[in-house]
């Protein structure tokens, strides 16, 4: 039987950057793999999704690397490349969380140090027994959205009033006792890094993230691009977080959102550079983290509660499609993404589109992974 340690350390650590191969190369069904690419060019065909681009790997070498459509609707718009930069939006709260897992290792913070330690006055209704664990794991009680998130983005408020709304936004259910999915956790998270390194969010990500692990098109907000040179996202016509066009100046395209850097969902990044991300952490994390770090961050910490999460990762079985295993582990982004990594198989998948998930009633990202699973070869 394989088993998890195993699976994490199977593949040497020189693959980290992701190998260019064939299917056959890594023991994919060719065919099967077509199959998966050919859901998303049909869907990108018949107009449904504007731009797509698709990657999966097997034992560190990249057997499908494929870009779909244009950046934009616009006449004359660019064609999306492999390494096309998308708002890859809650995917960004793994990110985060790495960013917290690196002083954890440093001994600059505690698993289980209060959140009160970092935010004086954070008491009250249960908030002095939050941890940092409870931040990554969805069990605080936070909110996922501020009653006022939608005032807040209508007035293009700094990331510190959102941080100063959720230290006094009351608690859903006692820390600890439920999970519950919240995004303003994950912005907590962010902000405790920047208190404890000195660095804001987005300068601590480059310096320990994406530059030791070559990460060329990842930044939390826009980094140094031009919104015309990424994907547009397509706005949700669903959902809690409608969208029109009378939002232009704070919806997912304007230079509000994009510039802001939210913890929770405002990283940039390319199909590429999360596969690598995924390797990275399929063979042990180095050089970002040590290989205990990983284990506990792709391993259910909610033990006991209503549903698995591991710190900053989404685990548990059937979590990215039916079937998908319980060690698999990975994330979903609100404005049409997803990625997960399967130690087992040393399988990993990246797809992000520009429709919004909300947007979408076919499972239609569920359903390409399914594909590319079943190419994958005991």
């Amino acid at each position: 039987m394989i088993t998890f340690t195993s699976c994490l350390l199977a593949v040497p650590f020189i693959l980290a950057a992701l190998q260019r191969g064939s299917a056959d190369k890594t023991g994919l069904v060719s065919e099967k793999l077509e199959a998966a690419n050919r859901l998303v060019e049909e869907e990108v065909v018949s107009g449904r999704v504007g731009a797509a681009a698709l990657l999966v790997a097997r034992n560190g070498v990249v057997a499908l690397e494929k870009s779909y459509g244009r950046l934009s609707r616009d006449p004359g718009s660019p064609s999306c490349k492999p390494d096309s930069v998308f708002l890859v939006a809650s995917i960004s709260k793994p990110v985060t969380a790495l960013a917290v897992m690196r002083l954890v290792e440093q001994g600059q913070i505690g698993l289980d140090d209060l959140v009160k330690n970092y935010f004086p006055g954070f008491t009250g209704g249960g908030r002095e027994r939050i941890t940092i664990r409870n931040l990554l794991t969805h069990t605080t009680g936070l909110p996922d959205m501020l009653p006022e998130n939608i005032p807040l983005r209508k007035r293009q408020a700094p990331l510190k009033d959102y941080v100063s709304a959720t230290l006094c936004t009351p608690l859903l259910f006692s820390p600890g006792s439920r999970v519950s999915y919240q995004s303003m956790g994950l912005l907590l998270a962010g902000s405790v890094v920047e208190r404890v390194s000195g660095k804001t969010l987005d300068h601590f990500l480059q310096a320990e993230i994406f530059g030791p692990l070559k990460m060329r098109c990842s930044s939390m907000g826009l980094g140094q691009r031009k919104i015309k040179d990424t994907v547009r996202c397509e706005l949700p016509a669903s959902g809690e977080l409608i969208m029109t066009e009378a939002d232009r100046s704070w919806d997912w395209n304007s230079a509000y959102w994009r510039k802001l850097g939210a913890p929770w969902g405002g990283m940039h990044s390319s199909v590429t550079d999360i596969g690598a991300l995924l390797q990275t952490m399929l063979e042990g994390g180095r050089p970002i983290l040590g290989e205990k770090t990983v284990r506990m961050m792709v391993t259910d910490q909610n033990a006991g509660l209503d549903k698995p999460w591991g710190l900053g990762w989404k685990v548990g079985a059937d979590a990215f499609y039916d079937g998908s295993p319980a060690l698999a582990f990975g994330h979903e982004g609100a404005t049409g993404t997803l990625c997960w990594a399967d130690p087992a198989r040393q399988l990993v998948f990246v797809l992000f589109t520009n429709r919004p998930l909300d947007n979408d009633k076919t499972n239609f990202l569920r359903r390409v992974s399914k594909a590319v699973s079943d190419a994958a070869l005991p």
